[in-house]
């Protein structure tokens, strides 16, 4: 009986079995095979790749640079025909021109208008002094009147001359108020003047930012995807003509949820490229996603049905890159690389975290 338990078939199956429960234990990362360091092959090299796009329409006249060339920070990319833009400049700085000499105008008719009403002050002035002059050689003709010396005649003849002064002075005071008038006219007016030199200058400088969007120019140091502009090629606002990629990249690293605990920030990770023969670098935890990955998703999962398996969900890492790595420089964003994190290491502590 045990000769038949302990057979050499019954061994060989006991063995197989005891594998395949090694192997699946191992692979669940189950006791006895429990590990600290927890690894994905959901992760990325990323980068900031900026889509360059026309403000203007136009034609394409030059692309001076090639795929996948290196460029700095304001090199030209690409130019559009800049005839109509400046022309528009042009136009927009002979409207200014204009509004400006409108608004000198405007203080020329101030300085005037204020020497009118200094001349209507003077005669006012005069006006008075005539009234004074007619009121009393009308008052001496009344009294020469009553004591019979005087005569008639020349009493209403200095009666009249009294009301004609009076009728001056009404006269230079209407004159002096039409003055003081025009000039009130003229500084309300102004406002309107000045707004129209702010509008035609303001005219200007959206003439000069379109004449300078016809230049495309790289806004920082990388390098440029397929060129897709051609000359001779009519663009518009939006049209897509390249991609630059900076030098700048990180990893994310999408762990499931069921391996984030014991995580930290500070954390050292150990990071293999694929794309370099498996050469391996170095990294820190830089932060965790606010979210599980399916929370940004276009169309999200509804998990409200009848019939539900659970699912353990991704959270993206992102992975910072130590410095001082020469095989960083050959990283490109879209590359797929091996995250390992050891949770039992301590995390260095820097002063972004």
């Amino acid at each position: 009986m045990l000769k038949k338990l302990f057979s050499p078939v019954t061994l060989i199956i006991l063995l197989v079995g005891l594998v395949g429960l090694g192997l699946v234990l191992y692979a669940w990362r189950l006791p006895p095979f429990t590990s600290s360091v927890e690894m994905t092959d959901n992760a990325y090299v990323r980068g900031y790749v900026t889509t360059l796009s026309p403000q203007v329409s136009g034609y394409v006249v030059e692309v001076p640079i090639k795929d996948y060339q290196k460029v700095k920070a304001g090199d030209v990319l690409a130019r559009i025909d800049d005839r109509i833009y400046q022309q528009k400049l042009a136009q927009a700085q002979a409207t200014l021109a204009s509004q400006k000499a409108a608004l000198d105008n405007s203080h020329q008719q101030e300085v005037s208008a204020k020497a009118n009403i200094t001349s209507s002050e003077a005669s006012l002035t005069s006006a008075k002094a005539a009234l004074t002059q007619a009121s009393l050689a009308s008052e001496r003709q009344q009294n020469l009147s009553r004591s019979g010396v005087g005569t008639t005649s020349v009493q209403e003849q200095a009666e009249a001359a009294l009301e004609k002064a009076r009728a001056g002075v009404q006269q230079a005071e209407a004159a002096l108020e039409v003055s003081r008038q025009q000039l009130q006219t003229i500084v309300v007016n102004r406002g309107s003047l000045e707004a129209a030199v702010s509008s035609a200058e303001a005219t200007v400088e959206l003439a000069k930012i379109d004449l300078a969007n016809t230049e495309i120019h790289a806004p920082r140091d990388g390098r440029v995807g397929e060129v897709g502009a051609r000359i001779g090629q009519y663009v518009t606002a939006g049209t897509q003509l390249m991609a630059i990629v900076p030098d700048d990249v990180w990893i994310i690293a999408n762990f499931k949820e069921t391996q984030l605990q014991g995580m930290q920030v500070g954390q050292p990770v150990q990071i293999t490229v694929d794309a370099l023969g498996h050469r391996e670098l170095r990294g820190t935890i830089e932060r965790f996603s606010p979210a599980a990955a399916s929370e940004f998703a276009v169309i999200r999962s509804d998990n409200a049905t009848g019939n539900f398996v659970k699912i353990a969900q991704r959270v993206g890492v992102r992975v910072k890159l130590d410095a001082a790595q020469p095989a960083v420089e050959d990283l490109q964003p879209g590359l797929s690389v091996v995250v390992r994190v050891d949770k039992t290491e301590q995390p260095v502590r820097t002063a972004a975290n």
